[in-house]
């Protein structure tokens, strides 16, 4: 019998009550503050952005960032919200100037949701107007405004200062991780030359933008200077290193757009005829894209975004300028630096000598591939992908994600628990190939090696064609396991690091014991963790887990399903894992094992 459905079952919510309710649709994940994206760190962002804002018009060139205890407070000196409308700008969805643009010329938040997302999803929540001797200040708990505006008279500088605690009853048990703050912090600096953000009583500033965003990815590995750009709008940076693939970061409006957009690849387009007309050739793109390391800032008046996640950028309008801008720039650069140019036409040639190599390689390992079709051994694929979905299921495309996995044991259990339609699982057989030190033909003389290539969509060298929003590693919590990561990200890393630096990659935290009696079930992530279960529960019995599969399918499926555990594979510099991989995955064997008896417990 169906359930009843009439007049009496249709709702209308206040703005207030339904961010509370579906807090996802603002911030995406609620998350506790373990991973870069969960929402603690989106509510700081978009107050953070309101204040970037205020810079990019002028005004104020100063932020003081503190997060202590989990209370957050951010004061700008701009030129502070006006008086009258301080309650409404904060509480009153689709309010704001951001509308206006006589006020804000350049922005990511132009819906007018932000800041009042940040109060109705905050404990305590408050703000304080600083403008021309006078202020205002209002209080809110859970969205809700506390007694009245205060006002008076001040001799603070003009600005905003808001202060808030996101709300433990939405956010479980959270913690602001300072080291995701910081990052987040040095990324606003790089974009916006001239700022100066105190965090906790630390200085962050960049001189000179995005060649100091290089500078600290690319380091000594620059093949050249590098060569920089700034123009009104649009600002670019990039060099080569000897190493393999392509890496951008790429920038909307302050905005990360880690997958790239329409000024990627205008940018893209800009440096291939840039560099084909200086030089006078007909160079590919991959010949002079391959080894290159390359940042991009673009300022859009009206962003359009092809996902609520702001990730890519949609606005074709922009192509033509970015292209010719980019094109003469390059050009310009090139003109007036011997040096620099002959060292790039040194690397273009370089590519071309390695690529032809690889030609006769690659070529034997695609006949072999069309032995075995499209059904690559060992993959279980699932209905929806990243890169080929219909409209209406692009939220399914966002959530897809391919679980690399040890064996047929773990694959298994997998297998019978995911999401068919949103959850592929590739079988891994033993330990990859180490392939640090190698060039690239051992992706096509190794068979698994390339079949992970072709399932991920990786055989261009980029991430046009990524088959997975999200890649997870899901090995062994043991000696093996670990390895088995190390290997693939030493893969990953050597070949396809903008996979990595664009944030795809993850490892699957699955839980190392379970604590239970008859009437209660507990499973822990840490030792700390199962110790504070025992102290819990009564006559408990303790199992630890050795691997993926010996949990049983009944149990796994929570830990691949809405609540499942990523830890995000980040990278504060290339150059600093480059040289922890020469370490530990290089050919110095006796230096590792003397480092290893030195710290053996």
């Amino acid at each position: 019998m169906a359930n009843k459905y009439d007049e009496n079952n249709i709702k209308s919510l206040s703005s207030l009550e339904h961010i509370r309710l579906r807090p996802g649709m603002y911030i995406g994940r609620l998350g506790n503050g373990s991973h870069v994206d969960d929402g603690i760190y989106i509510l700081l962002k978009e107050v953070i952005d309101n204040s970037i804002d205020e810079f990019i018009m002028g005004a104020g060139s100063r932020i003081n960032v503190t997060v202590l205890d989990n209370k957050v407070s951010v004061r700008d000196f701009g030129r502070g919200i006006p008086l009258g409308k301080i309650v409404e700008c904060v509480s009153v969805i689709n309010t704001g100037a951001k509308y206006d643009s006589e006020a804000f010329q350049f922005s990511v938040g132009l819906n007018g949701v932000g800041t009042k997302a940040v109060n109705a999803l905050s404990s305590y929540f408050t703000v304080t107007s600083y403008r021309d001797g006078e202020y205002a200040t209002a209080t809110f708990e859970k969205g809700v405004q506390v007694g009245r505006v205060k006002k008076g008279s001040t001799t603070e500088p003009n600005g905003t200062f808001v202060s808030f605690i996101p709300d433990p009853e939405l956010f479980i048990d959270y913690k602001y991780n300072e080291e995701f703050i910081k990052e987040r912090l040095w990324n606003y600096a790089y974009l916006n030359t001239g700022l100066t953000i105190e965090f906790n009583k630390r200085i962050i500033k960049s001189q000179h933008g995005l060649m100091d965003l290089l500078d600290k990815n690319v380091g000594s590995e620059g093949l050249y200077p590098i060569i920089y750009y700034k123009g009104q709008r649009l600002e670019f940076a990039f060099t080569h290193t000897a190493n393999y693939g392509e890496s951008y970061y790429s920038y909307v409006n302050g905005q990360h757009t880690s997958d790239g957009g329409t000024h990627l690849s205008a940018f893209k387009e800009g440096l291939l005829k840039g560099i084909n007309e200086y030089y006078k050739k007909t160079w590919n793109a991959p010949e002079i894209r391959d080894g290159i390391c390359g940042a991009i800032s673009v300022k859009v008046q009206d962003p359009i975004f092809e996902s609520q996640t702001k990730n890519k950028l949609g606005n074709t309008e922009i192509r033509s300028w970015i292209v010719n801008e980019v094109k003469e720039a390059v050009i310009d650069a090139l003109m007036k630096n011997s040096d620099t140019a002959t060292a790039l036409s040194n690397k273009i040639a370089n590519n071309e000598r390695i690529h032809k190599e690889e030609s006769a390689v690659r070529n034997g390992a695609r006949e072999m591939a069309k032995k075995v079709s499209i059904n690559i051994p060992k993959l279980k694929e699932c209905r929806y992908h990243l890169n080929s979905y219909p409209k209406a299921h692009e939220k399914e495309a966002l959530n897809s994600m391919i679980f690399l996995t040890e064996g047929d044991s773990a694959a298994g259990t997998i297998n019978k628990t995911r999401d068919v339609q949103t959850q592929a699982v590739f079988a891994l057989r033993g330990k990859p190939f180490n392939v640090f030190g190698r060039s690239r033909k051992a992706i096509y003389e190794n068979q698994e090696l390339y079949n992970i290539m072709v399932a991920l969509g990786l055989e261009n060298g980029d991430l046009d064609n990524l088959r997975y929003s999200k890649v997870v590693i899901a090995t062994d919590a043991d000696v093996d396991g670990y390895h088995i990561r190390n290997l693939l990200m030493t893969y990953f890393i050597t070949f396809f690091e903008d996979l990595v630096t664009s944030g795809r990659v993850f490892i699957l935290d699955t839980p190392l014991f379970r604590v239970r009696n008859k009437k209660v079930t507990v499973y822990c992530y840490s030792e700390k963790e199962k110790d504070a279960a025992l102290e819990q529960i009564k006559s408990p019995e303790v199992t630890r887990f050795k691997g993926l599969g010996e949990i049983s399918p009944s149990e796994f499926g929570q830990f691949i399903g809405e609540d499942i555990k990523l830890i995000p594979v980040t990278i504060d510099s290339m150059t600093q894992v480059r040289q922890k991989m020469e370490f530990y995955m290089g050919n110095n064997t006796p230096e590792r094992r003397e480092y290893i008896m030195e710290n053996l417990r």
